[in-house]
């Protein structure tokens, strides 16, 4: 019961304080000579993000906890729905392990594809709307590929294929 009360509470600290170490074992990794961003780079910035975002969640829970306590102790929260949660982490494990052999473009289009129906409402799996996952499925993962190839100047795994773009 107290997960389920404060959950939201407990999670936003919880990303706060990993986000938090993050950035400190970010600042501990050696400069780049060679670049102006070096390998801190991109861990400084997803951990500013989670902190941001965790804090916001937190403050939000916290703000709405007072407001509606009263209404909350008298709610019905819903069950967790392990299938899912269950799912979502199976396809994580799967996608880090076919990154490198398969190829960045590949496992993350075939991932975010599979995640995106994981997470989806039961009646939300009819065809016009996996057209429109895989269309957004299409667009962010070319996106990202070129982002980090001319902007970061990452290269990323090219796995089975050898992508000269």
């Amino acid at each position: 019961m107290f997960f389920k009360k404060y959950g939201d509470i407990v999670v936003g600290v919880f990303f706060m304080v990993l986000s938090a170490a993050l950035i400190v074992m970010a600042k501990m990794l050696p400069k780049s000579k060679v670049m102006e961003i070096g390998p801190d780079f991109m861990p400084l910035v997803i951990g500013a993000i989670t902190f941001i975002l965790a804090a916001i969640l937190t403050f939000l829970s916290i703000k709405n906890f007072k407001m509606h306590e009263k209404e909350l102790e008298k709610a019905e929260i819903p069950d967790c729905d392990y299938k899912r949660v269950l799912l979502s982490v199976i396809l994580v494990l799967i996608y880090v392990f076919i990154l490198q052999p398969v190829g960045f473009i590949l496992s993350t289009m075939a991932y975010l594809l599979l995640q995106m129906l994981v997470l989806s409402p039961d009646d939300e799996r009819d065809l016009k709307h996996i057209v429109r996952l895989l269309i957004i499925d299409v667009i962010f993962t070319l996106v990202v590929f070129f982002l980090f190839r001319y902007g970061f100047k990452i290269v990323l795994p090219a796995g089975i294929f050898t992508i000269n773009l």
